[in-house]
């Protein structure tokens, strides 16, 4: 891919994901740029290392995946490819102090396909990075902060409980904060059910009737704080009411009577009670609630997506092009028979499928397992 620095796709038609990244890499550039001030160069490298895993690996590149692999050069397309060259180039700048020659290597790999971006033969003979201001869009990355702090908590219970992303769940509970905090939730609530496979979020607002939750004193945060009087916080903190925690979590300071000492959230460990058919977890004042009870229609939906995910696999394997349509011969199955049929048409979509038969005479076919069920598969080019 070209870069075209005359007709770049301008920032603000950009998407959320594009403006959103480039938002954190000037916080990055920051950062980066204050800790080689101060001789930290380790701190610089491990905020280069975080942004890089968490943030445009785990986060930018697979969430743009199917933009990449769209056949035709959409503005879209170009934006992502503008926006993904844009933070390795200044990835590789940042970075050349700690790493020098990866840097000048990942530096030389970006400008031999586009030359005229940068004229130096070297990164080390390229202008620093200044921070653009302009680019920084603070309730963008509060934001994706949310969503990517729910995503994982949501995972996390998925986890714990053995559950396959591929099999989706019915709905997420989350407790309000206040009426900004839904909003900003509400914002990015495709983004949140899209990565967790879940149907629908629901805020509720009262949460002493359904999500119960015991708060446990953070002895290592407050020693330094409370000294001697270590005992008589203690005895506040195990006896506050599910009243009195919603309003801690909410204002994120409590007050322990006749004393001058203020808790904060960080001086405590809150634990949410998990409750019959979901399954609950915090971080801080953060609180999800799964419902992990999966209907019969829900268990047909996840077969549907495991065997779309064989399929897939299969199409790899045998190098079919990504736009090769396809028949598909099954095994008759009593378990994935009604979850293909009840999903026919998803399935036919996702995999480029014409039609989708059952036999139980299948040569030369494939084998593939879903829930621990051996069947015969067999795809063939259309």
């Amino acid at each position: 891919f070209e870069i075209d620095l005359e007709n770049q796709t301008p920032i603000a038609q950009r998407s959320e994901l594009d403006r959103w990244i480039l938002s954190l890499l000037q916080n990055l550039i920051a950062e980066v740029d204050e800790a080689y001030n101060t001789y930290e160069p380790t701190k610089a490298a491990r905020a280069i290392q975080n942004f890089v895993d968490e943030h445009l690996s785990n986060w930018y590149i697979r969430l743009s995946r199917r933009r990449f692999w769209k056949g035709e050069m959409t503005e879209d397309k170009k934006a992502a490819y503008e926006t993904l060259f844009t933070c390795l180039m200044t990835i590789s700048q940042i970075m050349s102090p700690v790493a020098p020659f990866f840097a000048d290597w990942l530096y030389i790999r970006l400008t031999e396909a586009n030359p005229d971006v940068h004229t130096a033969k070297s990164v080390h003979l390229t202008i620093w990075n200044e921070v653009d201001e302009t680019l920084i869009d603070y309730d963008l990355n509060e934001r994706m902060e949310l969503a990517q702090n729910i995503s994982s908590m949501v995972l996390s219970l998925r986890k714990k409980m053995g559950i396959n992303v591929r099999q989706p769940l019915a709905k997420v509970l989350i407790p309000v904060l206040d009426d900004n905090f839904q909003i900003k939730v509400e914002l990015v609530k495709d983004l949140i059910l899209s990565e967790t496979n879940i149907k629908t979020i629901d805020f509720i607002k009262d949460t002493a009737g359904f999500i119960k939750k015991k708060v446990r004193p953070n002895f290592k945060a407050l020693g330094a704080k409370v000294g001697k009087d270590m005992k008589l916080v203690t005895e506040v903190i195990n006896n506050i009411t599910q009243e009195e925690l919603a309003q801690f979590e909410k204002e994120g300071t409590i007050l322990i009577p006749d004393t001058s000492y203020s808790i904060l959230l960080s001086d405590v460990e809150i634990i949410a009670e998990d409750i019959p058919g979901w399954q609950v977890t915090n971080l801080g004042n953060l609180t999800v609630a799964l419902d992990v009870t999966i209907t019969n229609e829900l268990k047909q939906e996840g077969l549907s997506r495991e065997l779309i995910n064989r399929v897939q696999n299969l199409r790899k394997e045998l190098n079919f092009e990504v736009t090769d349509r396809i028949t598909i011969s099954l095994q008759q199955d009593n378990l994935i028979a009604p979850a293909v049929l009840a999903n026919k048409d998803y399935i036919c979509a996702e995999v480029l499928a014409n039609d989708i038969s059952f036999s139980n005479e299948l040569i030369n076919a494939n084998k593939i397992v879903i829930e621990d069920v051996e069947l015969q598969i067999l795809i063939a080019k259309q």
